[in-house]
């Protein structure tokens, strides 16, 4: 099991590169980790809805994503309040207190999910969350320590140096442990350094003295592309690395306050010529080929702030000038004409006026849909609609509620949510084909979807088009490559497969 100091110290990334490196030395090897706290989720083929952090764990094990790797999933819709997704399907929403008492009663189902999910594979890396030394959560935890009890797993404990203080966060996670807790720690590792190891030597001895444990490697800060779950920061430092922002197509991420799925624009930056600026809260979009809003928890509460900060006057202000705006789920609701609240599921406002720039009006309702959907994109005759005419669409859907197109809009494309089902219409388009929006999040995964969006972009712009089509699914497999090789030669491998009493088939 893979613990750490606190929240993102890299605990995912560190159990997907090692989930890689068990599959490639020939084991069946799964994911799992008891309760997530996230809003960048992903659907089953079953239609249930887990962490992203899972699925990608899941994708380097080789395997298809389960609800049995994430049986509780948490999602914020405010400060003090989330929703409560028990095996894939909404439970409720609860406050942080009620939850807290809640999670007595989860226990059963945690047990029962991970073994099942143990009878079928050969090795679990299980993934804690925060801190194990959150001591005033240790009554019925379900996700660090006593999730380690209930496995009977060892446990290596991540340490974040990136941020400062890693040997004092170390020994104070040890140090906090109770004496039983503290005998399943067999090690910890020290994430994201820069510079150079054996300036590190001397205070990796003193903490071993310390804390009598060894350890396990020093792993360096790297850019390789693993999906992040609920920090878009890796991503945003990745991307500002690549491509000449005066020679390429500007797009600008709004980041609010509640942002999911922000994980559906990564293959944008993977094309030439394309420069993806995530544009923080508060800050002015300023000028941009296209605009994206994306998905969010809470879309009338995102919406206000929109509001506050004046997104959507300046998204109004580029429409009219020309620029792409598009939606992606919550972000497709903000950009229609009303969004409804009237059971109160995601706030206490009942009703809000969007941007406007779409014909629709949409209404939250109690249940929520989940399940993945793929298509074709309706004939249009303007703009980046005409130019996406007809094209495969494929994705997921993650929504609250139902969006009606009016007259001053039409459909943006046909779906099919089962591979018998029968058509069904999603997202709509203004009527210059140059403003649309859909509940499809994924849309962009398709190589040649993205091609042409980038395309249109490209020479409106009068810059040369890429030739190339990035594989997302092939650039995603070379990166766990990449990954799993620089956690092999950062980490002692051996004293792993010795802390899991095996020995390695290769």
């Amino acid at each position: 099991m893979i613990q750490g100091t606190g929240s993102s110290v890299g605990k995912s990334r560190i159990v997907t590169g090692l989930c890689r490196i068990l599959k490639q030395d020939g084991f069946k090897v799964a994911p799992f980790k008891a309760q997530n706290m996230a809003l960048n989720s992903y659907i089953t083929r079953e239609g249930l809805e887990i962490g992203r952090a899972q699925a990608t764990q899941a994708e380097a094990c080789g395997i298809e994503p389960s609800v049995l790797m994430n049986p509780v999933l948490l999602k914020p819709t405010s400060d003090k309040n989330c929703q409560v997704v028990l095996k894939g399907r909404v439970y409720g929403n609860l406050s942080a207190m009620d939850y807290h008492e809640f999670k007595a009663k989860l226990k059963k189902v945690v047990r029962e999910a991970y073994e099942e999910l143990k009878s079928q594979y050969e090795i679990i890396v299980i993934e804690g969350a925060g801190s194990p030394a959150e001591i005033n959560l240790r009554e019925n935890d379900i996700v660090n320590m006593g999730m380690a009890e209930m496995a009977d797993a060892p446990v290596v404990i991540v340490g974040d140096i990136d941020r400062g203080g890693v040997f004092a966060s170390l020994y104070g996670t040890v140090m906090l442990l109770d004496e039983k807790e503290r005998e399943r720690v067999k090690g910890v590792i020290i994430n994201k350094f820069r510079g150079d190891v054996k300036l590190l030597e001397p205070g990796i001895k003193l903490l071993e003295d310390l804390i009598k444990r060894p350890v396990l490697g020093v792993v360096p800060y790297d850019y390789s592309y693993i999906d992040e779950e609920d920090d878009p920061t890796y991503e945003m430092k990745r991307v500002r690395l690549r491509n000449n922002k005066a020679k390429s197509v500007v797009i600008k991420i709004l980041l609010l306050p509640h942002i999911s799925n922000f994980t559906d624009f990564v293959p944008l930056s993977n094309f030439e010529n394309t420069y993806i600026e995530y544009v923080k809260p508060g800050k002015s979009i300023g000028d941009a080929d296209a605009v994206i809003i994306p998905g969010t928890k809470n879309t009338i509460g995102d919406f206000i702030r929109v509001k506050e900060w004046g997104w959507d006057e300046e998204i109004k202000s580029l429409a009219q000038k020309g620029a792409v705006i598009v939606g992606i789920c919550g972000g497709f609701q903000m950009l229609g004409k009303i969004i409804r609240d009237p059971y109160g599921v995601e706030s206490e406002i009942k009703e809000v006026e969007g941007i406007g720039l779409l014909d629709v009006e949409t209404e939250i309702t109690k249940n929520k849909v989940t399940r993945k959907a793929k298509g074709r994109v309706l004939g249009h005759k303007k703009g980046l609609a005409a130019h996406l005419s007809n094209l495969e669409v494929e994705g997921y859907e993650i929504h609250m509620g139902y969006t009606t197109v009016k007259e001053g809009s039409e459909t943006f494309a046909a779906i099919r949510r089962k591979e018998d089902g029968e058509e069904v219409l999603d997202g709509a388009v203004d009527k210059t084909g140059n403003i649309w929006g859909t509940y499809l999040h994924g849309i962009f995964d398709r190589g040649e979807f993205t091609k042409k969006f980038i395309e249109f972009l490209s020479e409106r712009k009068g810059l040369k088009t890429s030739e190339s089509k990035p594989d997302f699914v092939n650039f995603k497999e070379e990166q766990f490559d990449r990954w799993a090789e620089i956690l092999r030669n950062s980490l002692d491998m051996d004293a792993i497969y010795r802390i899991m009493d095996l020995e390695p088939k290769r």
